[in-house]
């Protein structure tokens, strides 16, 4: 009979959720199936990210590489096997993404509380808002209700995720793919206002091996010259270096400050400038000079990613594992 209830309880929340919320997602979905499981999500994460700062900007990240490949799924999370490659070993991935541990924790302990209840997609949207708010950041509330996707797709992780290469043309389209605009694209590379970023995804920008002028784009000399020290012509691949040099670790507007001082590590930061008019260049400078705008902007522009292409209702399923299907 509780078993019963629990699952009509269950029912009626996704109910409500579908009709009130566009994508059938909701901030109140598990009020009566699982209270406590932001509390729980919140708890583990504070310790992860008082052990390894960096642990914040690899799980904004982590979720924002999962809702570009075919939606908010946790796609990211599941392992290769014998007729499914992962999209861990895709291009933007290999080498790079973690945190995955991070979340494994979290599921295990909310399954000791909730089973079968939380989704591992709804784990990575709280873990993503709840690290930028540890670092300072702004507060939003997490539509939840999202499901587990049962498949993976390595080939949308390679063509669907922006490299750090990028060029504005193609940053925009690769936004727009996924009905987000340009004003999305500016506030969302706010979130390199943390972390960090390997050598080789950097190396281009700094000895324009391609011959190419975008890559050429100016770079405050000092900043330049320490650069080149940490990320030689060649070796030292994994060698990382902040992407925000002067508060690698809080969440603010100084990235956009940097941008504007020739600070901007990758190409795909420069590329906000390109041209250096239009609404882009007018954003950066906006969110450089107005932190509370920035915050206002990325928050909307996160709970406008986190909603795309959810799997709600009996579509997907809830994991009991996040890195296999059930």
């Amino acid at each position: 009979m509780t078993n019963l209830l629990s699952s009509l309880l269950v029912i009626m929340v996704m109910v409500i959720s579908s009709s009130a919320h566009p994508g059938g997602l909701s901030p109140f979905f598990y009020d009566f199936s699982c209270p406590h499981a932001t509390d729980i999500v919140s708890s583990v994460l504070e310790r992860a990210i008082l052990e390894d700062p960096r642990v914040a900007a690899s799980l904004l990240r982590l979720h924002f590489h999962d809702c570009f490949v075919q939606g908010c799924d946790a796609s990211i999370l599941l392992d290769k096997t014998p007729t499914m490659a992962s999209e861990k070993d895709a291009g933007p991935n290999k080498n790079s993404v973690r945190g995955f541990e991070v979340i494994d924790e979290i599921k295990a302990k909310v399954e000791q509380v909730c089973p079968h209840t939380v989704s591992c997609a709804d784990i990575l949207a709280i873990a993503a808002r709840d690290s930028v708010l540890m670092s300072g950041g702004p507060y939003w509330e997490v539509a939840l209700g999202r499901r587990d996707s049962k498949t993976a797709n390595f080939k949308e992780a390679n063509t669907n995720i922006p490299p750090p290469n990028s060029t504005i043309q193609n940053l925009l389209s690769l936004f727009n793919r996924q009905g987000l605009d340009e004003q999305d694209l500016v506030a969302l590379s706010g979130g390199h206002t943390i972390g960090v970023a390997r050598c080789v995804t950097f190396r281009q920008r700094l000895y324009n091996q391609n011959n190419n002028n975008q890559f050429n784009a100016p770079l405050e000399k000092a900043y330049y010259n320490n650069l080149k020290v940490s990320c030689p012509p060649s070796g030292g691949d994994n060698n990382i270096s902040p992407l925000d040099v002067a508060s690698p670790l809080r969440f603010d507007n100084t990235y956009f400050r940097l941008l504007l001082s020739h600070k901007g590590l990758l190409i795909s930061d420069e590329a906000l400038l390109a041209g250096n008019v239009g609404k882009r260049v007018e954003l950066v400078k906006a969110y450089a000079n107005d932190e509370a705008l920035f915050f206002h902007h990325f928050a909307g522009s996160m709970r406008k990613m986190g909603n795309i292409n959810p799997l709600v209702g009996l579509k997907g399923e809830i994991r009991h594992n996040c890195h296999r299907v059930n």
